[in-house]
């Protein structure tokens, strides 16, 4: 499978995920389970690579609305670390109006356990900065990406930024 079609395959989770929370009764995990669902009957993809990207798709609204949660949905500039001006070919609507329902799911779940934001290279991630837990260089996505191995040290961790 090549980093394009995973790339395409979470920008469509995403999507679906928003459509889906449209209906107030769904949760995000029923939504990612539709989404894995819709995912399966496309093809193209194996089920292990689907499972892959609906837990980067998870990861990342539960990031941002964590995020969010903490500075009263203030600043996404800050928690991308950059302008949002600069996001290119991504549905930033759906992403934020996904995570923005999400928080309060994220409520409940943070008094279970704390949120794991540890980036592996190789895993697929929304915009933002991530910064190398080896070395501190910090890496902007102004996509959805496919984490790289850290230019700087070759490290494969990070934590967004």
């Amino acid at each position: 499978m090549n980093d394009s079609q995973l790339i395409d395959a979470y920008n469509k989770m995403i999507t679906h995920v928003h459509e889906d929370l449209g209906d107030a009764s769904k949760t995000l995990a029923r939504a990612l389970d539709a989404a894995r669902e819709q995912a399966s009957e496309i093809g193209g993809l194996t089920q292990e690579e689907i499972n892959k990207v609906a837990d980067f798709v998870k990861r990342d609204i539960e990031e941002v609305a964590h995020s969010l949660t903490e500075s009263d949905g203030e600043s996404l500039t800050e928690w991308l670390k950059f302008d949002i001006d600069m996001i290119e070919n991504f549905a930033l609507d759906a992403f934020m109006n996904v995570a923005d329902k999400t928080r309060l799911e994220l409520a409940k779940l943070e008094q279970l356990a704390r949120i794991n934001s540890t980036y592996q290279t190789g895993e697929i991630m929304a915009p933002g900065t991530l910064v190398c837990e080896h070395c501190g260089e910090s890496i902007n996505f102004t996509t959805t990406s496919v984490i790289p191995k850290c230019s700087k040290c070759g490290s494969l961790t990070f934590q967004r930024s």
